[in-house]
């Protein structure tokens, strides 16, 4: 059975870094030795949770095709490789949330750059490094955190929703199509959780009935080492 213990060593990106389930995994991959590289679009926030969990921090935007290529170069140096990417960040498109009808098309388009083309732009420009990760029998993998307006039609939530359920079967092709270079692609979705994102779209919703961060985190960790080779931490330990 795989215990935390694997996770030293082990070679993570996240998006979205410095707030919310991002920040959560920050905090706990780092805790338990992992090697993390992380990016946010504020440069004090950066700062800020690098001083804090001695991560690498990266300011840039996933949603801006310009940032791509920078992120993913900072991503590999900072950390020496690539073994796990978690594409977290979010747009929700408009806020206040808007029926499809009355979504500006920007902000439509705002949703897709980040949820959709970004996390396709980032994974492919850090497709080769996941797939030496692989061939060294490190395993690779990347988790696209996803959400239930994925596949439940909720009012106001559509630019949201569609750009979730196009990120979701996008996983699933780029899985089917990863398995000969040895990188799986998960979906995840981690329930309704207690952040500044929810607080945005919902604002008057009870913090109290959501899933604390932190809990999303370590069940995502959890399914991270489901997700990674046996005797993934021996081969890790040649990275440190």
């Amino acid at each position: 059975m795989r215990t935390t213990d694997d996770l030293k060593g082990l070679r993570v990106a996240v998006t979205g870094g410095t707030s919310g389930l991002g920040l959560a995994l920050v905090r706990e991959l780092t805790a338990k030795g992992a090697c993390v590289a992380f990016i946010a679009r504020t440069t004090a926030n950066v700062e800020r949770i690098a001083d804090e969990t001695g991560a690498h921090g990266i300011v840039g935007d996933v949603g801006k095709k310009e940032d791509i290529y920078a992120i993913a170069l900072q991503i590999t140096a900072s950390i020496g490789g690539l073994d796990v990417l978690i594409n977290n960040a979010s747009s929700l498109g408009p806020v206040p949330l808007a029926l499809l009808a009355d979504t500006d098309c920007e902000d439509m388009e705002s949703a897709l750059a980040v949820n959709l083309v970004g996390v396709f732009r980032l994974t492919k420009a850090l497709f080769a490094a996941l797939a030496a990760s692989a061939r060294a029998g490190c395993g690779a993998l990347v988790i696209n955190i996803s959400s239930d307006a994925a596949v439940s039609a909720y009012p106001g939530w559509g630019a949201y929703g569609a750009s979730k359920a196009a990120l979701a079967h996008l996983t699933a092709i780029w899985d089917e199509e990863a398995k000969a270079d040895g990188i799986r692609l998960l979906a995840l979705d981690p329930g309704d959780m207690d952040t500044p994102l929810h607080a945005l779209a919902l604002p008057d919703s009870d913090p109290s009935i959501l899933k604390a961060p932190e809990l999303a985190a370590a069940e995502i960790i959890e399914k991270m080492l489901d997700a990674l080779p046996v005797g993934n931490a021996l081969a890790i330990g040649a990275h440190a």
